[in-house]
C-alpha cells in the first residue's frame, strides 16, 4: 500500500490527510495512522457516543485509537466564544510578551491569556512569566509553559483554517483525560487501547492513556508529525495499526 492510498471500511474512508503520511516506521516496525472523518463535534455531544458512532466499526483488536483533546474538551463544555471572554488588563499586558510561533497563537492574545489566568491562577502565571523573562536573557526557551503547566499549554485559540465555529472560540484542555481514555476503552469492548492527544505540527503530548509509559513513548514517536493535521481536516479521531 502506498502512503497516499486510502483504506476503506463500509461508508467511511480513512486515508492520509493532505501533506501527511499514512505510514511511519518506528524501531523497525511499520504502523498505519488512519484518520477518521467525523461531523463537527459540538458541546451537546457525548464523547463516548461520538467515538462509538465513528470508530467502533473500524477498530480491531490490537489497535490504538487516538482522540484529539479538542473534541474531548468541547464535549465537556470547555469551549468559549471569543466575544464572551472579557480579558482583564493583566491579560492584555501579559499577552504582548508571548512569542508567536507557527504552531498557533497560544497565549498570545488577551482572550487566551485571560483563560490561562482563570485556569492556572494569577500567581502561577505571574511566576511563570517572571521566570520566562529571566530565561530569555540567557537564551533559554520553554520556561513559561514548563511552570504554568499542562492547563496553560493546552489552551487553543482561534486560528486560520479551523472549522467553524471554533475559528472564533477558545478551547481549554480537557479535564480527567485519563478517565476519559479508560471509559472509551471500556465502551469499545476492552480490546482497543485509547490515548487522548494534544499534537500540532511541531510535536505534542499524550494527556490521557490506557497504555503504560513505554507504550505512550512509542505512540508519541508514531504521532510526532501530527497525522491528523491542525486545520479543517475534520478528522479528530484516528487509528494506529501495525502494518
Amino acid at each position: 500500500m502506498s502512503e497516499s492510498d486510502a483504506v476503506s471500511d463500509g461508508d467511511v474512508v480513512m486515508g492520509a490527510n493532505e501533506g501527511k503520511k499514512l505510514e511511519v516506521t518506528v524501531d523497525g516496525v511499520r504502523y498505519q495512522r488512519l484518520p477518521i472523518r467525523t461531523r463537527v463535534v459540538v458541546s451537546k455531544d457525548d464523547i463516548t457516543e461520538v467515538v462509538m458512532t465513528y470508530a467502533s466499526g473500524l477498530v480491531a483488536k490490537g489497535d490504538v485509537l487516538f482522540v484529539t483533546e479538542k473534541i474531548v474538551a468541547i464535549t465537556q463544555g470547555r469551549s468559549y466564544p471569543m466575544e464572551d471572554i472579557r480579558p482583564r488588563k493583566l491579560a492584555v499586558s501579559l499577552s504582548r510578551y508571548v512569542t508567536k510561533t507557527p504552531a498557533g497563537i497560544g497565549l498570545g492574545i488577551p482572550q487566551t491569556m485571560e483563560m490561562a489566568l482563570r485556569e492556572c491562577g494569577t500567581p502561577r502565571i505571574l511566576f511563570a512569566s517572571a521566570v520566562a523573562a529571566v530565561g530569555k536573557q540567557f537564551g533559554r526557551r520553554g520556561d513559561f509553559y514548563r511552570i504554568a503547566g499542562a492547563k496553560a499549554r493546552g489552551i487553543d485559540g482561534p486560528t486560520k483554517g479551523t472549522i467553524p465555529p471554533y475559528d472564533s472560540q477558545v478551547v481549554l484542555a480537557p479535564t480527567n483525560a485519563g478517565g476519559v481514555a479508560r471509559e472509551l476503552r471500556t465502551a469499545l469492548g476492552g480490546a482497543v487501547d485509547v490515548i487522548i492527544i494534544d499534537f500540532n505540527d511541531f510535536g505534542g503530548n499524550i494527556l490521557g492513556s490506557t497504555l503504560d509509559r513505554a507504550g505512550d513513548r512509542t505512540m508519541t514517536r508514531i504521532l510526532s508529525d501530527n497525522p491528523l493535521g491542525q486545520g479543517a481536516q475534520s478528522t479528530p479521531l484516528g487509528i494506529i495499526r501495525r502494518a
